[in-house]
């Protein structure tokens, strides 16, 4: 299992997207708003998306209601 660290950007306008940071946590932007729980599917499919694995394999370990969250991909 890899944990990975996130900063969650909801609402983005023009970007949705996975960007990998120098320090080796990674910023994601969804369009969607952080309103039940929206924010969070979207990061969820966007991070699927990025590392290649099913939804079902990345799950929100950590910060539900923060912007600082922890996922882990299961193998």
């Amino acid at each position: 299992m890899v944990r990975l660290t996130v900063l969650l950007k909801p609402n983005s306008r023009h970007r949705q997207e996975v960007i990998e940071n120098g320090d080796g946590t990674l910023t994601v932007y969804t369009k969607s708003p952080a309103i039940e729980n929206r924010a969070n599917k979207e990061a969820i499919e966007l991070l699927a998306k990025h590392f290649n694995v099913p939804k079902t394999r990345v799950k929100l370990i950590k910060g539900e209601t923060s912007r600082q969250k922890v996922f882990a991909i299961s193998e």
